[in-house]
């Protein structure tokens, strides 16, 4: 049986293919440029060429596959239910998807699809910390408008879980809350990314609207740059709140910041 990945470079999406290689599955990765990335997989992965905006190209891609991880992004509420629905046309019995932050168009197509689904609730990714590096790099210094708790995630735990999902039984209709191990403000961060890189990095509040500017001046939208930053501004229970669900599904404890700062520590 064959998996397809969506959204197979981005952040989670490249570990949830490692993830289920490593687990003997036949993978297929959606990619816009196939030649472009192939070397960033193994070998026995497929790749193929499309996005998950556009359904309507991606019969071909979906021919033969009967597990789908979709990652909902920007640009896919209108495009994501179509993608369900030919998805399950096409023969795919069993979906996992990351969610966007809450149950929108697409993270209720796939509740409503028919077929087995997980709905992966993940917190914030310890994968955002990398927004800092260019600043850290230049000038040894962070600027944040909130010195918020989050309980951040790893991106190789949200793969696991959806690994698990994909290929065991029992996680049929169930919605994940996932986190790491402990909230860390952004000072916490700082800290233990200043002792990996031997370097003072200082904190320098910003306001709310220069965050919102900060986002919009990268392309985000401004009514997605307000959500972001009212997130960061009062973050839910959830997302400050340690649950053991990467645990509890995976069997092993959830991977920590300090380890993901050792992975990462070159790029600040």
């Amino acid at each position: 049986m064959t998996t397809l990945v969506t959204g197979a470079t981005g952040n989670t999406g490249r570990h949830v293919v490692a993830e289920l290689i490593r687990r003997g599955e036949r993978v297929r990765a959606l990619t816009r440029d196939p030649a472009a990335n192939a070397g960033r997989f193994p070998a026995e992965v497929e790749l193929v060429a499309g996005t998950h905006n556009a359904p309507e190209k991606l019969d071909a891609a979906l021919q033969g596959v009967t597990r789908l991880h979709v990652t909902v992004t920007a640009g896919l509420a209108e495009a994501g239910p179509e993608l369900v629905r030919r998805a399950v046309a096409a023969g795919v019995q069993r979906l996992t998807v990351l969610w966007g932050g809450w149950v929108g168009p697409v993270e209720q197509a796939v509740a409503d699809s028919g077929v087995e689904w997980t709905r992966l609730e993940a917190q914030e990714f310890m994968s955002n910390t990398l927004t800092w590096a260019g600043s850290i790099r230049a000038e040894g210094v962070v600027r944040e408008p909130y010195d918020y708790p989050s309980a951040l995630v790893h991106e190789a735990d949200i793969a696991a879980v959806a690994a698990v999902a994909l290929l065991d039984d029992g996680h049929a209709g169930q919605s994940y809350n996932l986190t790491g191990p402990e909230p860390l403000t952004p000072t916490d961060r700082i800290a233990i990314l200043s002792r990996a890189i031997r370097r003072d990095i200082a904190f320098e509040p910003i306001t709310h609207e220069q965050a919102i500017d900060r986002l919009m001046a990268t392309g985000v939208s401004r009514a997605d740059a307000e959500y972001v930053v009212g997130w960061y501004a009062e973050p839910s229970d959830s997302a400050q709140t340690v649950d053991d669900t990467v645990e509890r599904v995976t069997g092993r404890p959830a991977r920590t910041f300090a380890q993901w700062v050792d992975e990462h520590a070159d790029r600040f």
